[in-house]
């Protein structure tokens, strides 16, 4: 990969960030496969939703974002809307299990 300092004209800027986006998206892939391990091991749907960890989870990706100089209520929202949609798939995963 090239530094964005090393890219000459937007062709090659566009192919980099593609690049990463794919990486991010690979990243993402495999999150979810550790969410759906994690539904073998919870027995409910409050050990699934688990607000207290989901809380400081967010709180965590804040700051990890306000360190990488991105703005956190960006974060906090992408990571949200991911995590929620982690959530209802993990549900789904937690009901297949038990028949329900």
């Amino acid at each position: 990969m090239k530094s964005p300092e090393e890219c000459s004209d937007i062709q090659e800027i566009r192919e980099e960030i593609d690049i990463i986006d794919r990486e991010v998206i690979d990243a993402l892939s495999k999150r979810f496969q550790y969410v759906i391990a994690a539904a073998r091991l919870k027995t409910s749907e409050a050990s699934v939703k688990a607000p207290d960890r989901f809380n400081a989870m967010l709180q965590q990706r804040r700051e990890w974002a306000q360190e990488s100089g991105l703005n956190p209520d960006i974060v906090e929202k992408l990571y949200r809307d991911l995590v929620n949609y982690f959530i209802d798939e993990e549900l789904k995963e937690c009901t297949a299990d038990t028949g329900n």
